[in-house]
């Protein structure tokens, strides 16, 4: 962006958030001077697992729908990365994850990132930060670690760095039965998380369904920091594995089984593993589409909270998905190709809507090309700051109040130690080379170097690499260019299939 542009940008969004709009316009109550920041990240949904998209007869989201209708909807959005343990590690930092030494699960988080993070920048412009949630940037370290929320800008944090966040059990009691029936039984397998949360540093054993427990902790957060600008994070596991860990009353209303977790007293854990997943399970999507209902509740309670309290106009929320969909546990990316685990565009195309109703354009739709690494400087042009020289993303805010309607990336990245891809206006490269999650995960990954046109071909069916070698080749090129760049090496960090072998189902 030019320098006169962004001049423009940053002008034309201090005189929306102050209110000083154009004659004409609905009079509205005196704004903060900063608006407060709401970032809501869904868990591996599916591209298609957006009613408000139609594409599928089957989903139901209405109060992210009316989310979407109060602000824009991305259809071209990007996580970093098709799983949520680097994705988010990019989310907080605003930089690609290989930077600092993040390509698969495990590895450091953001213990190596040396430089500010949202939350610290937020911070510094005056915000009261709070997270909800999961958080998972790497091997949990628990409070004292840089990974800990509260170590990177966080005042506040109540939620698990688990992997993987049991649904409806949140007990120590609970995870040290499994653990010892478990060792019986020492197959590769997890505890799904069963055991307490934390609040700030204490552990707190919990009753009900973390969807609901998570909203609840946002809007009492919320309610506490309403006089000052703040910073909310909330980052459901909602609606990742293993999605039938649903209430009984849900599970008895929709005339569903109750699938039961592993016993590893009857059975090997991978046999009961598979059996819950596509297509072995004919329940699995409407276990799947339950998880949805809760987490579109939840944020339909956040956002009329925050209505009732007269914040609505003084509030930038935005809604994203950490990833692309999983389809072994019946999420759907229709149109697209693949699923989390993959570098096809069903493996990194998530869903974004930024809304800020009064303030910013509503009921629109951009087909412009965004990523996640997008939301920090986004975020700081809203509280007023200049966007740090480390950022990989640019603002959004030239395309959300229409001032450059062609503002989008040139060309981003992707890269695990099996795949990488580049994507520059509608071609895009796409290289495998490994088995990846392939053999774990029981997702398609076609090996070989594959030129897509997401344009003509957004399914990705179609291999141009013979008929357009010079694009292919200057694709090639620039991928080179940023991989030579990156000045943390990647090399180390274990292959997906090696990891799964080594840690055994995270």
């Amino acid at each position: 962006m030019t320098q006169s542009l962004q001049l423009l940008v940053l002008c034309t969004a201090a005189i929306l958030y102050t209110g000083c709009g154009s004659k004409g316009e609905k009079a509205a109550s005196p704004k903060k001077s900063k608006p407060n920041i709401i970032l809501i990240v869904s868990d591996d949904q599916g591209y298609g697992d957006l009613s408000v998209a139609g594409i599928l007869d089957d989903v139901s989201t209405p109060h992210i729908d009316k989310l979407a209708s109060q602000g824009t909807r991305f259809t071209q959005a990007y996580a970093s990365s098709p799983i949520c343990n680097t994705s988010r590690c990019a989310i907080i930092t605003g930089v690609y994850q290989q930077r600092f030494g993040m390509q698969w699960y495990g590895g450091p988080g953001i213990s190596n990132w040396d430089q500010p993070t949202m939350a610290e920048l937020l911070k510094e412009a005056g915000y009261n930060n709070g997270y909800v949630g999961k958080v998972h940037y790497g091997s949990p370290n628990g409070p004292g670690a840089r990974n800990f929320p509260m170590e990177h800008g966080f005042d506040e944090f109540f939620g698990s760095e688990n992997a993987r966040i049991h649904y409806m059990i949140h007990n120590q009691e609970a995870i040290d039965a499994f653990d010892e029936a478990r060792a019986k039984n020492p197959a590769p397998s997890n505890s799904w998380g069963m055991g307490p949360f934390r609040d700030g540093v204490d552990e707190v054993d919990m009753e009900g369904m973390s969807t609901e427990i998570f909203g609840e902790k946002a809007r009492d957060f919320v309610s506490r920091n309403q006089d000052e600008p703040f910073f909310l994070y909330l980052s459901f596991n909602a609606v990742h594995n293993f999605t039938h860990q649903l209430p009984d009353e849900y599970l008895e209303e929709h005339g569903l089984e109750d699938y039961g977790d592993w016993d590893p007293s009857k059975e090997p854990y991978l046999d009961w593993y598979y059996r819950s997943r596509r297509p072995n399970n004919p329940e699995g999507r409407a276990h799947y589409l339950g998880q949805l209902h809760y987490l579109d509740q939840e944020v339909g309670r956040l956002v009329d909270h925050v209505d009732q309290l007269g914040l609505r106009e003084d509030t930038l929320i935005v809604y994203i998905g950490d990833n692309g969909g999983s389809r072994p546990i019946y999420a759907e990316n229709t149109p697209l190709r693949g699923s989390k685990f993959t570098l096809y565009e069903g493996g990194t195309r998530v869903h974004l809507i930024v809304s800020q109703p009064g303030s910013l354009p509503e009921n629109q739709v951009s087909h412009n090309v965004v990523s996640a690494l997008d939301l920090l400087p986004t975020f700081l042009t809203a509280s007023g700051q200049s966007t740090p020289e480390f950022a990989d993303g640019i603002d959004l805010f030239p395309i959300l109040t229409n001032e450059d309607p062609d503002h989008q990336h040139d060309v981003l990245h992707w890269k695990t130690a099996d795949e990488w891809s580049v994507r520059q206006g509608d071609w895009k490269l796409h290289t495998v080379h490994g088995p990846g999650a392939s053999p774990t995960e029981k997702v398609e990954l076609e090996q070989g170097v594959f030129l897509r046109n997401l344009r003509t071909n957004p399914s990705e069916s179609t291999n141009f690499a013979k008929e357009y070698p010079e694009i292919l080749t200057k694709l090639q090129g620039l991928h080179e260019g940023w991989e030579a760049k990156l000045p943390v090496s990647t090399s180390n960090v274990p292959s997906a299939t090696e990891w799964a072998d080594e840690k055994g189902k995270k």
